[in-house]
């Protein structure tokens, strides 16, 4: 058994950054304004104001312009949604996002779809999701595009390839199994919690994607080796020799899992970082049909 090539999302990201960056100064150049995104947060989650710091920093890295919005955990949804109308209406504004978890007396299904499509970075709207399985792909969502571009970046296979994917969420696993059938065209199996005999199922898988947020899940007797492993579960395990008092996990026991696999992306590092990079990527795409 070979070592593993490790795919290295931290790199890929830095990559994407510097090449937006590279346009946003040519467009500056020849006196066009940056793209702008929009960001709504409510409450004070801490892990959200993370997430969020993350996409600020991100945005100012490469140029972008931003507007941060951030509303008390009271307002209520009717207000919300006004917010999310003036900034469809805004010309100025080319996509924004709202930062998910809500307040419980918010939908987070009523407040998505108010949001226009054409300004929804985040690709969660029902007619980008929808665009997936079309020629004309509109806003893709923003974790699994992250995936393809990883697997495209590393020139990974993935024509007639047999992809098991393990997570069947909207944000992840389901419309990961729409582009890994439309635009990679493999063989495509989707498991989730109601899956019987799931090591039947990754066992025959060439490219085994995991996407559960449950630590250990994946083990070595469940993966046949040269699988291509990409790892999209990150959960805060506790750790008292960490600083911080815990480390992130994936779902795939990677120690374990690695020393059989042709490559396999780790947590943190791999696929984390791919998520910002596709939503500078979805605003810049945004940035350019308004233009």
């Amino acid at each position: 058994m070979s070592s593993p090539t490790i795919i290295d999302g931290r790199k890929v990201s830095k990559d994407i950054k510097n090449e937006i960056a590279e346009k946003v100064e040519k467009l500056k150049a020849d006196g066009k304004r940056a793209p702008h995104l929009a960001i709504i947060i409510v409450g004070d989650d801490g892990a959200s104001h993370t997430y969020v710091n993350g996409k600020i920093n991100a945005c100012k890295a490469v140029g972008f312009d931003f507007t941060l919005m951030h509303f008390a955990n009271t307002i209520s949804e009717e207000k919300l949604i006004k917010h999310i109308e003036q900034l469809n209406d805004d010309q100025d504004i080319d996509g924004f996002i709202v930062q998910i978890p809500l307040p419980d007396h918010i939908s987070v299904e009523h407040i998505t779809e108010r949001i226009a499509p054409l300004k929804d970075v985040d690709g969660f709207t029902n007619q980008n999701f929808g665009s997936i399985m079309s020629h004309h792909q509109l806003l893709l969502p923003a974790t699994p595009f992250g995936v393809m571009e990883l697997i495209r970046r590393y020139e990974i296979p993935t024509e007639g390839k047999h992809c098991v994917i393990v997570g069947a969420s909207r944000i992840a696993g389901a419309p990961l199994s729409l582009m890994m059938l439309q635009d990679g065209g493999a063989t495509v199996t989707v498991c989730h919690k109601l899956t019987r005999d799931l090591k039947s199922h990754t066992k025959e898988a060439d490219i085994l994607v995991v996407a559960v947020g449950k630590p250990g899940l994946i083990t070595k007797d469940m993966v046949k080796e040269g699988v291509v492993i990409i790892d999209v579960g990150t959960t805060r395990v506790e750790d008292a020799s960490k600083k911080s008092g815990f480390r992130l996990s994936g779902d795939v026991v990677y120690d374990e899992v690695a020393p059989l696999a042709s490559y396999i992306t780790p947590v943190p590092g791999g696929v984390g970082p791919m998520t910002i990079a596709s939503l500078l990527l979805n605003t810049f795409k945004a940035y350019e049909r308004n233009h």
